[in-house]
């Protein structure tokens, strides 16, 4: 039985998606365009689907939650940002990955 997993949408609905996941919802996830969430659709505790786990541990932040490497793509930071509900993945696009970094920090 595969395992299941919910992400919240560009549009807020919740969906529930088996892992793997689809190479174009990965795609999305990656980008931080979909943010996991639990089945209430409260944020879910840290960790990537294992499908998309492919980096290292995210350090722990300040406050505790996980955030990503400082090395780490500009990717990864939008997701953390969006995922902490700070900005929305367009939003947090125009900025710069050091501005991402001292909004987590």
């Amino acid at each position: 039985m595969a395992e299941t997993i919910h992400l919240r949408g560009e549009g807020g609905a919740v969906f529930v998606m088996d892992l793997p996941l689809p190479e174009g919802i990965a795609e999305r996830y990656e980008r931080g365009l979909l943010v996991r969430v639990g089945p209430d659709g409260a944020p879910a505790q840290p960790a990537a689907p294992e499908a998309l786990d492919t980096d290292p541990a995210p350090e722990p932040g300040a406050d505790g939650q996980n955030r990503p490497a400082l090395n780490a793509p500009k990717s990864e930071w939008i997701a953390c940002v969006v995922s902490r509900g700070l900005l929305s993945a367009e939003d947090a696009e125009n900025y710069t990955k050091a501005d991402l970094i001292d909004m987590v920090s």
